[in-house]
This record gives C-alpha cells, structure tokens and sequence, in this order.
C-alpha cells in the first residue's frame, strides 16, 4: 500500500472518504458488481460503517450471464456485511445490453421471460432478489423492459433518494487507473461536486441534477492496492480470480468482462477456461455468440448450429450468419460473399430476377432442386459451412482448392474430416491428417 494520497497512502484516505460520506450525506447506497474493486470498496464501507454505527445499503444488479464463482461471492458479501445493511437490492430484471457479436442484433435483453429456456442459469431464489413480478409498485412509473442499463442506474438512484429524501450518496468501486474513459468521469472539469470533494460528482436525469451524488471512495487505487488490502485486511474476494491467475492471466489482466461485450472473444473464452459448465449456456444465449464454438470445439468449416431468430428474415439471417462468421475468419466471410455476388448476378441475367426482387422463401422443392433463388436457400448453404457453395449451384474449382490451402495456413483446425459431410471437404481434410501424422 505505497501509494501516497497527500500525507496518507491509499487505504487510509478511502477510510477517510467513506466516514466523511457517512459523515454529510443523509444515506448512502454502495453499487457492485462481484468484481474485485466493487467488493474491496463495500467491505471497506462496512468496517467504517460498524465504527460509525451507520447503516447503508446496496445495489446488484445482475446481469444474468454471471460466473458461478460471482454469485458465491455476492452471497458471500451479504453475509458478511448484514450487521450493517439495512436493504440488498438484488436486481434481476430485463435490461438491454451491449451485444457486439452482430450488428443485426446489437442488443440482448438479460432475464428475459420469453427466453426462459434459454438463461444461463435459473432465477436466484432469495429475500433480497427483485424482478418483473415482485419490483416495487412505484418503480412501475419508470421500468420499462429492456430500458439500458445505464438509464435503470440513473432512475434507480432518483427513486432511492425520493424514497429516503434529503442528500444520497452512491458508492462506485471503479478506479481511475482501469481505463481513460473512468478516468474522465471522475476528472471532468464540468462535473459538480459536493463541497469541492474531488472524489465525488453530481448525478443528472436529463440535465436535471438530483440530490445524488457518486462517490469514488478508491478512485486513486492501483491493482496493487486492491490485492494489498484484501491480504492485509484479510477481506472476502470472487474466487474467479484465482482461476484467472492459474489460467496465466496476471492480476493487471484480469476483469470480469461481460461474454457479449466488445471484447466479446476474449471474454467467451474466458468463460470456457474458468467454468466450461457455465460456458455452453453462454453460447447458446445470445443468437451469433455460439461461433465461438468453431474455434474451441470444431473445425472452422463443421456445420454451423444455429437457429433463424423469431422475427428475422432469411435475409437477415443470413447477413447475420456471415457477420458473426467474420467475427473469427473474415476470410472465409468474403469468400462466401463473392459467391453469394456471383449466385445474385447470374439469376439477374439469367432470370432477370434483381437483388431486390429474390424472394425470402420459396418452395421447398425448387429450392432442394437448386430452380430458384431464396434467401433462405442461401442461409442454409452458409448455415452448412459448404465452401464451394454447392447448394448454390457451384462446383468445386482449382482456384477454390487453391484458396482453402491458403486458409489452412493462418487457420490449423480450418477442417476436420468429421465435421464435414462433403465428400471432396473429406478428402482434403484426410489427406492434411495423414501429412500431418
């Protein structure tokens, strides 16, 4: 703990920050995730909160798709601080999230009830937990399903502080140190704080300031830092870290970042690594997330299991199945798309059916006899990985074979005789596994 905050180091001036929010704010309210900084903060808040014989409460908002190790820990946390939390919110609602897999889908609702049969894990069952069925009525006034979860933050800490009246402050573990953009919240000049205390801003609803402000208690922390009050404290800690640091990632690497984000690859493989009972619940969450399955449990060219979503066309599906394969070998996406160019431009001259024109379905049997152009047909032909685009009518060429040996180079398990049901796929693929035995 060497870092020096004026005359003190770290540790003692969020003790600091913490009794002076205790000390002029009317209530107070902690926000955290399971994550390392969040949980330091909290149990840090509670040592001063015992001290000052003060009572405060907390905000969870989960999100769904959670490691195991997370929700011990939140479980872990309750119990460790309920001398000294009056209310645990533990939030289990629809809220839209940030999904980088496809453009098609930007978004996906977690704890959505129409799809069920596809969460992660069940709905936690406990005193604390808070859904659509049992929120409190007034929340009504301002929930919708699938609002951001940035607005519910806001909205959240406009209701507490209507509900416990004069100044709220709402604790955030996050430092400044993680990124540019946490750094930036904190440091903006056009922020307003509570009496010039740089560690706290004011929160705003629409350019409307509320009587809430966000206080940073740990703001100033290194890494380091966190790890050397959890020693020297001896403070509870997600068991998700130790897995991460015996995975090889060093404590400066390691986050708790969410499968669907904009690190999305690295997140799904951490998920793999960590907890690979909770990893196939993860794929098959979210439409376009399961391609990671190519890389960790087939060969780039197996058969694609995927489903066309409720409410997408064939053509979008389409367009999605190429975008999500993209996401992982961008060359395989264009070579389909060149053939998919090639199949349009030859029905327009041939046919005179135009791009625009190509219907969506058509009959299932002219489709199977390749007489008729569909967007589901051409889905179903990427859905089945087929790289010569046979179901479009292609055959197999030179310069294709030539193409496939140039992927092999930069992708090894590109294929597998046994994810492939083509004949011509199969023999290449033997013939690889024989030079290389």
């Amino acid at each position: 703990m060497t870092k020096i905050y004026t005359n003190k180091n770290v540790l003692d001036a969020a003790f600091e920050r913490l009794e002076i929010s205790f000390g002029i704010f009317d209530n107070v309210y902690f926000s955290i995730s399971g994550g390392k900084d969040s949980s330091v903060m909290l149990q840090l808040a509670a040592k001063v909160a015992r001290k000052l014989e003060k009572k405060f409460d907390v905000l969870y908002i989960d999100l769904e798709a959670q490691y195991k190790a997370t929700i011990e820990h939140i479980e872990e946390l309750i119990e460790e601080t309920k001398n000294v939390v009056d209310r645990f919110y533990w939030v289990c609602l629809p809220l839209s999230l940030r999904n980088a897999v496809s453009v098609i889908q930007p978004k996906w609702i977690c704890w959505d009830e129409k799809d069920k049969h596809k969460w992660v894990r069940p709905m936690p069952v406990n005193e604390h937990v808070i859904h659509e069925r049992n929120m409190p009525s007034e929340w009504n006034e301002w929930f919708e399903k699938g609002m951001e979860f940035e607005d519910f933050i806001i909205y959240f800490a406009k209701w507490y502080n209507e509900k416990h009246g004069g100044l709220t402050a709402a604790g955030i573990g996050i430092r400044t140190n993680e990124s540019l953009n946490r750094f930036r919240t904190i440091i903006n000049d056009k922020k307003e704080r509570f009496n010039g205390y740089g560690w706290t801003t004011r929160i705003k609803l629409r350019d409307k300031p509320l009587n809430v402000y966000n206080v940073y208690p740990i703001y100033d922390w290194q890494t380091e830092d966190v790890w050397g009050a959890v020693s020297k404290l001896n403070l509870k800690y997600n068991q998700i870290y130790e897995l991460m640091y015996k995975n090889g990632l060093s404590i400066h690497e390691q986050r708790l970042c969410q499968p669907y984000g904009d690190d999305q690859r690295n997140g799904l493989d951490q998920f793999r690594a960590l907890e690979p009972e909770t990893w196939e619940k993860v794929l098959n969450r979210v439409h376009g997330v399961n391609f990671g399955n190519i890389y960790a449990r087939t060969s780039l060219l197996g058969n694609i299991k995927s489903e066309k979503p409720d409410g997408m066309t064939w053509e979008q599906y389409a367009v999605f199945l190429l975008e999500s394969i993209g996401l992982y070998a961008p060359e395989l996406r264009d070579h389909y798309y060149k053939k998919i160019k090639t199949f349009m431009k030859w029905y327009e001259e041939h046919e005179g059916t135009k791009l625009e024109d190509i219907p969506d379905e058509a009959d299932k049997k002219l489709e199977s006899a390749k007489k008729v152009a569909s967007w589901r047909r051409i889905a179903r032909a990427i859905e089945k990985n087929d790289f010569w685009m046979k179901r479009l009518s292609f055959s197999q060429t030179k310069s294709d074979v030539e193409r496939l040996y140039e992927l092999k180079k930069k992708y090894r398990n590109i294929l597998c005789g046994k994810d492939t049901d083509d004949i011509h796929l199969k023999r290449i693929a033997e013939k690889w596994e024989e030079e290389m035995s």
